[in-house]
C-alpha cells in the first residue's frame, strides 16, 4: 500500500531561522516555498535522496500548527507515506476501523492529494498519506 516516506512535516517558528540549517548545515537542496492558506502555514521543502523535509511555519496564532508548537515545541510534526491510490488506502484503513481526520481526499501542495490519519490511531503519530499527481 505504501510506497516511500513521502516527507517529513516538521513545525518550525520561523522558516528564516530554520532553513539555513537544512540547506547550509546539512546541505539539502531547497525545493521551494510555499503558503498553504487553508492550513495557515508557510511550508518549505528541502529534498533529501527520495523524499522531503517540509519545514512548516504557522501564519496565524489559530493555525492548528501554531497550536502543537505551544503544546509541543518545534519538532517532528506528521510523516507522509506515499500511496499509488489514495482512495483505495483509504477504504482500507476505513474499512479496518482506523479513526481518520479525512475520510475524503483533499488537495496538498504540489499537485498532491492528501488524507490524514488520527494520531488516535496511529498511536500519536500524526500521519499522512500522499498521492503525487502523475507527470504524463
Amino acid at each position: 500500500m505504501l510506497t516511500k516516506i513521502n516527507h517529513i512535516g516538521i513545525a518550525v517558528k520561523s522558516l528564516d531561522e530554520t532553513i539555513p540549517f537544512y540547506r547550509d548545515n546539512l546541505g539539502m537542496a531547497l525545493a521551494g516555498i510555499e503558503e498553504v492558506a487553508e492550513q495557515k502555514v508557510r511550508v518549505a521543502m528541502l529534498r533529501v535522496g527520495e523524499s522531503l523535509i517540509e519545514l512548516l511555519e504557522p501564519t496565524s496564532e489559530d493555525s492548528p500548527v501554531a497550536k502543537f508548537i505551544e503544546k509541543n515545541g518545534a519538532g517532528i510534526h506528521h510523516i507522509a507515506y506515499e500511496v499509488a491510490d489514495i482512495e483505495a488506502a483509504l477504504a482500507k484503513l476505513c474499512a479496518d476501523g482506523a479513526r481518520m481526520i479525512d475520510e475524503k481526499p483533499r488537495n496538498g501542495a504540489h499537485g498532491t492529494r492528501i488524507a490524514f490519519v488520527h494520531p488516535k490511531s496511529s498511536h500519536g503519530v500524526l500521519t499522512e498519506l500522499c498521492q503525487v499527481a502523475h507527470h504524463h
